[in-house]
């Protein structure tokens, strides 16, 4: 889908559900990684993220405009645009679009953290921290014992 097909399509949209036109710029942004578009405050325009048609297609590309709509038209009347404002919450309802979009199925949501294991050399305790410490500097909370860096492990 091009530019002016993607403005068009928001046009026609907000014709259709809100009777009110669409008077700014409906662009796609491929930089947006974490969210399907948004609603750009200063400039009025929306962005919308390609990849979320490219995955799930045409539906979910009018679903999130719906959403960014929403945002639209009620910033322009002075009314509560942000997600919890009540006035959101009613329009989105009527316009059956959603509060937030799928996750795209690549996005790993869980990041593995990186821990380091130290081990007391007197009495034997074991640490796990996820920062890195000076050896040197911290001694064992338990016996006062020197510390050794014994693994570095990932885990979820």
């Amino acid at each position: 889908m091009e530019q002016n097909e993607l403005q068009k399509l928001v046009e026609t949209i907000s014709w259709k559900f809100f009777q009110k036109p669409f008077q700014h710029q409906a662009l796609f942004n491929p930089r947006l990684r974490t969210t399907g578009g948004r609603y750009l405050l200063r400039s009025h325009n929306i962005e919308i993220n390609p990849k979320y048609y490219e995955v799930f297609g045409e539906e979910e590309l009018v679903s999130i405009i719906k959403h960014e709509l929403c945002h639209y038209h009620l910033h322009l009347e002075g009314k509560g645009y942000r997600h919890g404002d009540q006035d959101f919450r009613v329009l989105l309802h009527q316009v059956k679009a959603p509060r937030y979009c799928r996750p795209l199925p690549n996005q790993n949501r869980k990041v593995a953290h990186l821990f380091y294991v130290y081990v007391c050399l007197h009495c034997g305790l074991t640490y796990q921290r996820k920062r890195r410490m000076n050896t040197n500097r911290y001694v064992c909370g338990k016996c006062k014992g020197r510390l050794k860096m014994i693994e570095t492990s990932n885990k979820n």
